[in-house]
């Protein structure tokens, strides 16, 4: 299976909905590499957000096989799914998800305390990059949305995972925001060796990634 960090062979899922059958992911084979970053692209309700939980562990498949890590993932249970959440993933939504009480730096620290890692000169570089650095002893819900998603893509990228997963990354903020947010984005996965698969309704974000998949019909096309 080579360097495939996540590799996904003849998936379909859908959903009944009253006595119709949605079929959301029709037969999917799809193979992303080690620092490959890819947009997904596709109309409203297309599957795209389902095919991240599925590839997050968030939503279970009964037909086909998902691989991550060249480990088939049909006989994980919560502790395997949990570990690789932590070891490997990095996931950046729309919404920051940050923890509010919390300060900058402390919601950074977060990923690297689950995996019982020390603060590195890699998480110093990230908050510099960011230009984070004036504001990292402050609350994060002092800082405005461009900063708080900052803040969101350091925490993702501190324990340098395999994988990350980005959500319409760049969605509640303005275009200047989103097109900074993306260059940093970009960047800093491409030195930390992370591929990136986001979901994005941007032609201009999708832009940044090397590959696009586009999901209509339950299909992807590349």
């Amino acid at each position: 299976m080579g360097s495939e960090i996540v590799w996904l062979s003849r998936v379909s899922k859908g959903f009944n909905d009253g006595d119709k059958y949605h079929q959301v992911l029709d037969d999917i084979n799809l193979r992303l590499g080690t620092a490959d970053t890819v947009a997904l692209t596709g109309p409203s309700g297309s599957g795209k957000s389902t095919l991240l939980n599925i590839i997050g562990g968030f939503e279970f498949i009964k037909q086909g096989q998902l691989y991550l890590n060249s480990s088939n993932t049909s006989s994980w249970q919560d502790k395997q799914w949990s570990q690789f959440r932590r070891q490997h993933l990095g996931m950046v939504f729309q919404q920051f998800n940050l923890l509010t009480p919390l300060n900058v730096k402390d919601n950074i620290a977060f990923s690297l305390r689950l995996n019982q890692q020390q603060w590195t000169p890699w998480c110093d570089y990230l908050i510099e990059q960011l230009g984070l650095e004036e504001v990292k002893h402050r609350s994060v819900e002092t800082l405005s949305g461009g900063q708080q998603q900052r803040v969101a893509i350091a925490r993702a990228l501190a324990h340098k995972p395999k994988l990350l997963l980005a959500d319409e990354p760049t969605g509640n903020l303005d275009e200047k925001a989103g097109q900074q947010v993306m260059t940093l984005l970009t960047l800093l996965a491409r030195e930390s060796n992370t591929a990136i698969l986001m979901v994005t309704h941007s032609s201009e974000c999708a832009a940044f990634m090397k590959r696009r998949w586009h999901l209509e019909k339950g299909k992807i096309h590349e």
